[in-house]
C-alpha cells in the first residue's frame, strides 16, 4: 500500500473512543484480578501494590483479599480527590472498585500452578498486561499509585522514588511475613510486571529508523520517496573533522522494508554512512494513529 493510499481520515468518533477506553479499564482490571487469584495469591507472591498488601494480610489473618483491596483502594481514591484534585475521573473510580470485585468473584478459582517461580513470572506478566491495558484506557486501578502521588506532593520526592519505596516496603514485608525466598519471588513478579507494562504501552519494535550520510543525497532521497514509498527528512549537520555541511537523511520504515532500504542506499552510494536503530513506537501517517 502506497503512502498516498495509506492516508485516511484519522478522526475517531469521540463516543466510540470513550467507550473503548472504558472497555480497556474493565478488560484490563479483569486480567489483573484473574492473574492475582490464579498465580500470585496461591503462591504467596506479594509483588507490590495493594494486591501485595492483601496477599500479606491474607497470609497473616486470613482476610479476604477483595475486602482488603476495597478497604485500601476506596479511601486512597477519596484522598487522591482531596489532595490531588479531580484529575482521576470516572474511569479510575471504575478500576478502583471493579478490580476487587473480579478478585471476589474469582476467589474460588483453582491455582494454575503451585510453583512460586512460575507464579511470580506468569502472575507478573498477567498483572503487567492488565495494567498496561488499563493505562491504554487513560485510567488507573488506584491503590499505591495514588499513595505515591500523594507522598510525592508533600515530600518533594520523585514519583518513581515514591513508587519504589512503597513497593519496596511491601516486598520487604512479604520477606518478613513469609521468608526471604518469597520476598525474592515478589521482586521477580514486580520486575516482570513493570517490563510487561512497558511492552503493552510501547509495543514490540517493528520499525527501524535510519540516519543516512551520503554525498548523493538527492538520489537517495528520491529513491526512498519513489521506490520505497516512505517519507524522508533532511537534518542539518556538519562534519566534525572538516566542519563542512553534511545534511543527514532520516527515514523510518517497517521491518519488512528495511532490507529494501539498505539495498537502495548501497546501490546508489556504496560509501554512504548509515546508522540504524529500533523505533519502539512510531506515530503518524503510514504508521500508528496519533
Amino acid at each position: 500500500m502506497g503512502l498516498k493510499e495509506r492516508r485516511r481520515d484519522q478522526v475517531i468518533n469521540p463516543r466510540k473512543e470513550k467507550l473503548l477506553e472504558y472497555l480497556f479499564v474493565v478488560f484490563g482490571s479483569t486480567i489483573v484480578a484473574i492473574a492475582f487469584n490464579v498465580f500470585l495469591l496461591p503462591n504467596e507472591v506479594a509483588s507490590g501494590g495493594v494486591s501485595g498488601i492483601s496477599t500479606i494480610l491474607n497470609g497473616l489473618f486470613d482476610w479476604k483479599p477483595a475486602y482488603v483491596q476495597w478497604a485500601f483502594n476506596i479511601p486512597l481514591f477519596i484522598a487522591g480527590l482531596i489532595f490531588l484534585g479531580l484529575q482521576f475521573g470516572v474511569k479510575t473510580a471504575i478500576g478502583t472498585v471493579f478490580l476487587p470485585l473480579v478478585v471476589f468473584l474469582t476467589e474460588d478459582w483453582k491455582p494454575w500452578t503451585e510453583d512460586p517461580l512460575l507464579g511470580a513470572l506468569f502472575g507478573g506478566i498477567g498483572v503487567g498486561l492488565g495494567l498496561g491495558i488499563v493505562f491504554r484506557g487513560r485510567a488507573s486501578t488506584g491503590g499505591t499509585d495514588l499513595a505515591a502521588q500523594i507522598v510525592n506532593k508533600f515530600t518533594g520526592l520523585s514519583l518513581g522514588t515514591c513508587v519504589a519505596l512503597i513497593d519496596g516496603m511491601i516486598v520487604l514485608s512479604a520477606a518478613i511475613v513469609y521468608d526471604i525466598e518469597r520476598g525474592l519471588y515478589a521482586l521477580i513478579g514486580l520486575y516482570v510486571t513493570s517490563k510487561t507494562i512497558d511492552l503493552v504501552q510501547v509495543g514490540i519494535s517493528r520499525s527501524k529508523m535510519a540516519l543516512i550520510i551520503t554525498n548523493r543525497q538527492e538520489e537517495v532521497r528520491e529513491g526512498i520517496l519513489n521506490k520505497i514509498d516512505r517519507g524522508v527528512t533532511k537534518l542539518s549537520a556538519y562534519g566534525g573533522y572538516t566542519d563542512d555541511e553534511r545534511p543527514i537523511l532520516m527515514c523510518v520504515v517497517d521491518q519488512t522494508e528495511f532490507t529494501k532500504l539498505k539495498q537502495l542506499v548501497k546501490t546508489i552510494d556504496p560509501t554512504a554512512f548509515v546508522v540504524t536503530m529500533d523505533a519502539s513506537e512510531v506515530l503518524g501517517e503510514g504508521f500508528k494513529r496519533v
